[in-house]
């Protein structure tokens, strides 16, 4: 079969159609029905999720216990002077096993030994058996 070259001679000049009852479509929304389909939604957060790494949580030796004790007798003490603060503690991951160390300065505002917490001044509430490490600003 032999394909003429003046094959479309007889439409290559005439005008573009345009529907009358349908708006005209931007290029944008064109563009759009021929992008993939995601069969599998979620499925990239949920390998995100997946690859992101947690810590595990240390259990502290006795004279480590020993010396956060100590720290939290003196905040005690000296709560009205709202003493400066920057401590260290495990925040458990909510999806998965494991979590992470964060470490936050800021004032104590109130100690509450029922709940096991401290509260800084930002309104941070802190596990105090979450805690490895407290350095006093003095």
């Amino acid at each position: 079969m032999q394909i003429r070259k003046d094959s479309y001679e007889d439409i290559i000049g005439l005008e573009h159609h345009q529907s009358k009852t349908h708006p005209h479509m931007s290029i944008h929304d064109r563009a759009a029905q021929f992008a993939p389909f995601s069969a599998l939604t979620g499925h990239g957060a949920a390998i995100a999720e997946t690859a992101r790494l947690t810590e595990q949580e240390v259990t502290l030796d006795e004279y480590v216990v020993e010396e956060i004790d100590e720290k939290l007798q003196w905040l005690m003490q000296n709560i009205d002077s709202k003493p400066q603060v920057t401590v260290t503690y495990f925040v458990p991951d909510e999806k998965k096993e494991g979590g992470a160390f964060v470490q936050k300065t800021g004032c104590v505002k109130k100690l509450d030994s029922y709940q096991k917490t401290i509260l800084l001044t930002d309104d941070t509430c802190i596990d105090i058996e979450k805690i490895r490490e407290i350095a006093i600003e003095k």
